[in-house]
This record gives C-alpha cells, sequence and structure tokens, in this order.
C-alpha cells in the first residue's frame, strides 16, 4: 500500500517535470548573492506567495542587514518534520546574464541551480504533491528558507536552532553527493581559528640582532600548525592566509595567520581546541594570540541518522529509485541540528555537480525523483 501511494506521487511529480524546471529557471533569474539583500529579499517576497499557494501559514523574519528569511508552516501540534533550505547564492547580480540557464544532455546549467535552488523546487513540488493528492501527513511541516547559509547562518542560525529544537526530523534539502547522488548522513564540522604574532620591530641592516621577527615566530606556529592534522581521525588544519611586515628593511613586529579546521566528532573538536591553546612561542620575546574556534559542529553519523537513511532507502527502492549514502567535508546548516540532538538526514536535494563553479547544474530527472523521496519521508515520520 505504502510503495503503491509512493510510486503515485512520483509519477505526478514526473508528470509535472517541465514545471518544476520552469520554477527552477526563474529561481535562477531571480539571483540573490546572500550580501545583496534587496535581491534575496526580492526572491523571499516570491517564494512566500508560492508557500501561500500551498496552504501555508508564512511568516517573513526581517533582518537588518541579511535578507529575510521565510517561515512556513502546515498543521499544528508536537514533533513532526522541519524541512531546510537557503535562498542565498554566491553569485553576484549579473552572472545569469553572462551565464544563461541553458539545458543539455539531459542537464540544466546556470549559477545557484544546484546549490541550492533546485533544492527549494524539491520542497516546494513535495509539499504540493502532497496537497493535491489529498495525502498530507497529520503531524506539522515547517519549511524554514533561509538567507545567508553562504556566509555562515549568523543570523539564522538562533532560528534554526529553535526550530529544531520544536520538530523530531530534520531534512536538508542541500544537494546530494555527486555523482550518484547520495544522501549525507555525516559532514564534517569546521573550525575558524586566527593566529597572531608580535614582535619586535627593528633596521634590518643596522640593528638586526635588537629585533624579534614576527614572521620567523609565525613559520615556527605554521608547521606545528599543519602537524596537528589527522587524517585517520578525519582531521584537517589548512593555513590558508598568512601575512605579515611592513617593508623589506625592517624586522616584521606583527604577523598573522588564518586556519580553517575540519573535523568528524565532537571529541576531535576538544583535541583542536586544545592543540591551538597550546601553542607556544619560539623566539624569546615574541608574543602570540589565538582567537576563533569550532563554529559548527560535526554532523555525527549517529544511530538516528542511519535509522532514518534505511527508511529513506526502502522508500525508494519501493518507487524504482536506487539511492546511497555519503558524508562530506563540506558543511551546512544540518550541521547545527544534528548537534542538537535531532535527527538530520542531509543532501535530500537535487542531483547534480559543480556547486559554486561555472559548471554547476542539476539532473533534471533528478528534481522529480527527490521531491518524491521527500514526500514519502515526509509521510513515513
Amino acid at each position: 500500500m505504502e510503495a503503491a501511494i509512493n510510486r503515485r506521487i512520483l509519477a505526478f511529480l514526473r508528470d509535472h517535470g517541465e514545471e518544476m524546471v520552469s520554477l527552477l529557471v526563474h529561481l535562477v533569474e531571480l539571483e540573490s548573492p546572500t550580501d545583496h539583500k534587496p535581491s534575496v529579499d526580492r526572491l523571499s517576497g516570491f517564494l512566500a506567495e508560492e508557500l501561500r499557494s500551498l496552504g501555508a501559514r508564512v511568516e517573513i523574519l526581517p533582518q537588518v542587514e541579511a535578507g529575510d528569511h521565510l517561515l512556513a508552516a502546515w498543521g499544528v501540534g508536537e514533533g513532526g518534520a522541519l524541512i531546510l533550505c537557503h535562498m542565498d547564492t554566491v553569485w553576484e547580480v549579473g552572472t545569469v546574464a553572462e551565464r544563461p540557464v541553458y539545458i543539455e544532455d539531459g542537464r540544466l546549467y546556470g549559477p545557484g541551480t544546484q546549490d541550492m535552488k533546485g533544492g527549494i523546487v524539491v520542497g516546494l513540488w513535495a509539499l504540493r504533491a502532497l496537497r493535491e493528492l489529498d495525502l498530507m501527513p497529520d503531524k506539522p511541516i515547517t519549511m524554514l528558507l533561509t538567507s545567508d547559509e553562504e556566509t555562515g547562518s549568523l543570523s539564522s542560525r538562533p532560528i534554526i536552532e529553535a526550530q529544531a529544537g520544536q520538530h523530531g526530523v530534520v531534512f536538508v534539502l542541500e544537494p546530494a553527493v555527486p555523482p550518484q547522488g547520495a544522501l549525507k548522513t555525516w559532514r564534517k564540522g569546521v573550525g575558524e581559528y586566527r593566529v597572531t604574532v608580535t614582535g619586535r620591530a627593528a633596521h634590518a641592516g643596522a640593528d638586526h640582532q635588537k629585533g624579534i621577527n614576527a614572521l620567523e615566530e609565525l613559520a615556527y606556529q605554521i608547521l606545528a600548525i599543519q602537524g596537528l592534522t589527522d587524517y585517520e581521525a578525519g582531521t584537517t588544519f589548512n593555513v590558508g592566509v598568512a601575512g605579515g611586515g611592513t617593508r623589506r628593511n625592517v624586522i616584521p613586529a606583527q604577523a598573522w595567520a588564518e586556519i580553517d579546521v575540519r573535523i568528524v566528532s565532537a571529541e576531535e573538536a576538544r583535541r583542536v581546541e586544545s592543540g591551538m591553546q597550546s601553542l607556544r612561542t619560539h623566539l624569546p620575546g615574541a608574543e602570540l594570540e589565538v582567537r576563533g574556534g569550532i563554529e559548527r559542529p560535526p554532523m555525527e553519523r549517529t544511530s538516528q541518522i542511519a535509522a532514518l537513511y534505511t527508511r529513506a532507502q526502502a522508500l525508494a527502492q519501493g518507487m524504482g529509485v536506487e539511492i546511497s549514502e555519503a558524508g562530506t567535508g563540506g558543511a551546512s546548516d544540518g550541521n547545527l541540528t544534528a548537534a542538537l540532538g535531532v535527527p538530520t538526514l542531509d543532501g535530500m536535494g537535487v542531483v547534480g555537480d559543480g556547486g559554486h563553479a561555472v559548471g554547476e547544474y542539476v539532473v533534471v530527472a533528478s528534481m522529480p525523483e527527490r521531491a518524491a523521496l521527500l514526500a514519502a519521508m515526509l509521510r513515513a515520520v
């Protein structure tokens, strides 16, 4: 019975595949770079009307600097599912004029298609299918569309965490893992650190011995930091940007470095923090300051997440669709919800590739399939 209903959902969505494509093209053309609030607000206004047409109670959450967030709700009561999307992209206004959307060999190319306007289409059409087929579940459903995920979810994080705490499960419509479209059952956490070294300036020719070379000290620190990488534990440190000094003939008094850290477990988060705070200077008189920390906790593959994936796999197979699972070194808002202990399944969006790159695309045939899987999961949980 369940499999028959889900196949009916999939057939409905495939029949409306052209409309899904048209919506995605329109969303891409409504460009929405994170740092351009008017553009993001224009997109959120359009999506608010789309959600109201689906019977949702829509609340626009105004923001001063970031784009306005959207909260849409169906049903009432405790638990239910939270669907997470983000409206912002990394592409500046004018990119679509330079690289218009086009379809070739079953792929829809365009800036922001995969990450993650295709996911928004999946969410909207999953809900449309449930409504039009009179299959909406009894449990409440909430869809949160945020505007600043690409820059760290600074304004949306409290909202995401508050909403996750009110729901029993979270589905994140970030793109699936290419090339096969695997669901994401784990993600690495992300840390950001800045190390600042203070030395002593002196004339490089006349008073070399009186100086304390901050860049020399920083070189020692870079080697120590890179040495904290542990591939077996899945932890990486990358000193990605560094600088210092003023002129060639001046012993540099200041130097700095910015570090990216990726971790797969809370245990490694503690080791990372301990390692960074344990850094000590090598040159007598040099001073060291370490700022930062783990910005996004890891999304660990818990037994609850594994069970969610197993359920999704069974539902997909019942529709004749094969899925698998994987993880990634990148973070998403799913890291935040999983860290709260709320079962989270990520990568529920479209199949494609090239996110943040010129060749970004979505596999057109994946949109009905992913929308059907989301609809089936909303009914199942």
